[in-house]
């Protein structure tokens, strides 16, 4: 593949200039952002070429001098630029002394969906924080106001809810921590051998003391161990048993059973299950099903720390007429 059907293949779009500022080549793409003839660009100036210009109306070439400075200098960091027709782009630059710039341009609507996920990330940890933070600071005030004449059973039940408001609030900061590490790449786990049944039936013991719903644990006799963090198994564990309370209207069923591989989680809710054509979406940023509150994190969470892990996840349709989600975890360090 010659150099011209390479830049013309990649998803951006690209010009490079010799050392003394002349085009040398540019991508079709590139062509048809900043309104010009590809076949004509090549031995242009880039200045001529390069027709973006920033909010005060100075072009690219003019503010960077990008052949100018110290002989160290290396690239020009990706900064908006408006095309032509009044489009944003992102531009950023390579700088080979003495040979060629090369630059690639994108479409600032990837930006603009960033700043969106940034904006909704925002709206979700306050709207998720207030109530909980609502219950500790009414409680604790009244504690203070009130304690010569409040009974023990009374301030008992205060400091349990600002207990439990506390430990919400403490999960809702690990799971943002780890959406911001799976999406930077940056997720660290600590696996180890470890006993499925054990971690499930904590879990679901856990959510049955803190629901009036019924959870009904069903686990192979014999199961191999798998290799995960605990810590990050329990929490998905725990995201699919509370999805399945929050969305169904039964008895939600968890079952623990061995594959050839490790071992096999499937929890059913007795809901209103989800549509084939939504499932592709339910593992991505605030999706949430129905109107039953959530932060629209949790089966995010669950799908990227179980593909961590070397597993898979696969929704169904549960045999009450619920949704079925279906997660595999494997029983070898070598899967990680």
């Amino acid at each position: 593949m010659d150099a011209q059907a390479l830049a013309d293949s990649l998803p951006d779009g690209v010009l490079t200039a010799s050392a003394d500022g002349t085009v040398t080549l540019i991508s079709a793409l590139a062509a048809r952002m900043l309104g010009i003839d590809a076949d004509q660009a090549p031995g242009r100036p880039l200045a001529d070429v390069l027709t973006l210009r920033d909010g005060e109306g100075r072009g690219w070439v003019e503010l960077n001098e990008p052949y100018r400075g110290l002989p160290s200098r290396t690239g020009v960091p990706e900064q908006s630029w408006l095309l032509p027709d009044g489009t944003e782009v992102l531009v950023s630059a390579r700088i080979n002394r003495g040979k060629e710039l090369a630059l690639t341009l994108r479409n600032g609507r990837g930006r603009a969906r960033l700043d969106r996920e940034r904006s909704d990330l925002v709206a979700t940890v306050a709207h998720e924080l207030r109530s909980p933070l609502t219950g500790v600071k009414g409680f604790v005030q009244a504690l203070l106001n009130r304690w010569d004449k409040l009974n023990d059973e009374q301030k008992k039940l205060m400091l349990t809810t600002v207990h439990a408001d506390s430990d919400r609030l403490s999960r809702l900061i690990a799971e943002l921590l780890d959406v911001a590490r799976i999406d930077t790449g940056r997720l660290q786990l600590y696996p180890r051998p470890s006993d499925a049944a054990t971690l499930v039936r904590r879990v679901v013991d856990s959510v049955r003391a803190s629901t009036s719903r019924t959870i009904e644990l069903t686990t192979a006799a014999e199961l191999p161990e798998i290799f995960v963090d605990p810590d990050k198994f329990t929490q998905v564990v725990t995201n699919l048993v509370e999805n399945g309370v929050r969305h169904g209207d039964g008895v939600v069923h968890v079952q623990l059973a061995p594959t050839p591989d490790g071992v096999r989680l499937v929890v059913d809710d007795e809901g209103e299950g989800i549509p084939h054509d939504l499932r592709k979406r339910v593992f991505t940023k605030f999706w949430k099903g129905g109107a039953r509150g959530g932060s629209g994190l949790g089966l995010y969470l669950v799908g990227g720390l179980t593909k961590a892990h070397g597993g898979t996840v696969t929704i169904a349709d549960a045999p009450g007429g619920g949704a079925r989600i279906v997660t595999e975890w494997p029983s070898g360090e070598g899967r990680l």
